[in-house]
């Protein structure tokens, strides 16, 4: 979960406004919602989260620490947070031994932990992942076909990420919905991962990137017998789109979807 979705469940749950939060803090409402949103151009200043955190009962600290945190480089982000995530395993670990009276022998009868302590085996290296980071890079048009926009990012670059524990796939990226072809299964909004090294078989719902011109969707997959691939909206109010093999250059299964709950 982001600094801005934090700070804005906390503020909700205590039934504050953004007036009321802005009347508190000093700083105005429209930066105040850009912040938990998430299109504040530069990361909040710490007197400003220090701020927050006591008008909103946060631990001292907590959201500097969380600011700073996300300012870190993507791959530097990920190995903190993998490595936490491993201490808190050793922590476990011992406390376990604690309770057991410091009878280290019952406590290796768990495998996770007997691994961890041999640091071999299958699924060893798994234990303490806190799971790989997706670049969200684009809007997916659940509606019909799009002008593709990759925003302009590198391979693994992004504004923004979505953490994906138990996948493994480097080339994994995530697009927030665009309309409602795909409702009821998926929303506007909700954010859904793909992942290219997942083979495509039909009936799956994937990320569809076409040529002449160059657009792309969101849709239930189908191969024909005829070899035409029918694209197919899971909202019965759109009609489905039969295509030619050939202008179709990317399909990608989706694996994850992250979606808002709504009241």
């Amino acid at each position: 979960m982001s600094l801005g979705q934090i700070i804005r469940n906390r503020r909700e749950e205590m039934g504050l406004t953004l007036d009321e939060a802005s009347r508190r803090t000093g700083y105005s409402k429209p930066y105040l919602s850009t912040i938990e949103t998430g299109r504040v151009k530069n990361p909040p200043a710490d007197d400003l989260l220090v701020k927050l955190e006591q008008v909103l009962g946060f631990e001292a600290g907590l959201l500097v620490h969380i600011a700073h945190v996300e300012k870190l480089p993507a791959d530097v982000r990920e190995a903190f947070e993998s490595s936490k995530a491993e201490n808190a395993e050793w922590r476990a670990l011992i406390q376990q031994i604690i309770s057991e009276g410091g009878k280290v022998e019952a406590v290796l009868q768990d495998e996770r932990f007997r691994r961890r302590l041999e640091g071999v085996g299958p699924g060893c290296e798994e234990v303490a992942i806190a799971g790989k980071l997706v670049p969200v890079i684009n809007n997916v048009s659940a509606g019909y076909p799009m002008d593709y926009d990759d925003k302009g990012y590198p391979p693994g670059g992004a504004d923004d990420y979505v953490r994906c524990p138990d996948l493994h796939d480097p080339n994994a990226f995530a697009v927030r919905v665009v309309g409602d072809s795909m409702e009821p299964k998926y929303h506007e909004g909700d954010i859904v991962v793909f992942s290219p090294s997942r083979s495509v078989v039909s009936g799956n719902d994937c990320f569809v990137r076409l040529s002449d011109p160059h657009e792309t969707t969101f849709k239930q997959v189908f191969f024909e017998e005829s070899g035409t691939i029918r694209l197919q909206p899971r909202n019965n109010n759109y009609a489905p789109l039969m295509l030619a093999a050939e202008r179709v250059n990317g399909l990608w299964p989706a694996v994850i979807r992250y979606e808002q709950l709504r009241d």
